[in-house]
């Protein structure tokens, strides 16, 4: 019997200053391992992430249906959803550059619950060494781990994770690889990456999105597989996907 889905995305139109972003994507996220949403620049992959949050910029207007757990998302506040255990790492990491990564960290924690500092430590001890260091002054790769740290505080249905290893060095890009995946064998992730080698470690599922649509949907090993369906939805024969 196949599991239900940790969440269903159905149908989903974005619009933003005018521009039709998405125009009806629809796939499904399993409730375990990594689901990677793909595709060439500009084709909705953070505005999907987005959506699902109810992150759509003010003026702009999404569709469809987007359900976790049987609850429809579309309706509900942000600060809601990650109360319900919707975890989100943006791909810009934004941590609060004047703070401290303590204070950063206090500020993820959940009202009514434990925060899980010592998974948070074991994953990245740095972050246990550098707490009184203003963030701002981290290094990219030590930002990445705070924005995953903070998310990880909590315990999470489901964490959407946008680009994690942009701009990063390689060594740091395995470090942030090796992390996801072992928080992928506890929580599923909706994963959005552009280098191929880290999708090819970590993603279960594909879902290619291109102008807007769902494209393909399959397998993350059969579109790995296949140089045709590479070049043909990503644009690339091997090595990095572009974002």
């Amino acid at each position: 019997m196949t599991a239900e889905p940790v969440l269903t995305v159905a149908d989903l139109s974005v619009r933003i200053a005018g521009l039709h972003i998405l125009q009806g994507v629809s796939f499904t996220v399993a409730p375990t391992g990594v689901t990677v949403l793909l595709g060439r620049n500009g084709v909705g992959k953070t505005t999907t992430l987005r959506a699902v949050l109810g992150l759509t910029p003010r003026g702009g207007e999404a569709r469809g249906t987007v359900r976790m757990g049987g609850r429809d998302l579309l309706d509900r506040p942000t600060h809601r959803l990650v109360r319900a255990g919707l975890g989100y790492v943006p791909e810009d990491r934004d941590v609060f550059a004047g703070l401290t990564v303590a204070e950063n960290l206090r500020l993820a924690e959940r009202r009514g619950s434990t925060p899980a500092y010592d998974r948070v430590f074991a994953l990245f001890p740095e972050l246990d060494r550098r707490g009184r260091q203003r963030a701002g002054s981290l290094s990219g790769g030590q930002q990445q781990m705070l924005a995953i740290g903070r998310v990880l505080l909590n315990d999470n249905r489901l964490l959407l994770v946008d680009e994690p290893t942009k701009g990063l060095a390689p060594k740091v890009v395995t470090e942030v690889a090796e992390v996801l995946e072992r928080v992928a064998e506890t929580v599923p992730v909706l994963l959005v990456e552009q280098n191929l080698a880290v999708v090819r470690r970590l993603a279960t599922d594909a879902v290619v999105l291109s102008a807007g649509r769902v494209a393909w949907a399959g397998g993350a090993g059969e579109l790995l597989g296949s140089a045709e369906l590479t070049r043909s939805l990503l644009g690339v024969g091997s090595g990095e996907v572009r974002a």
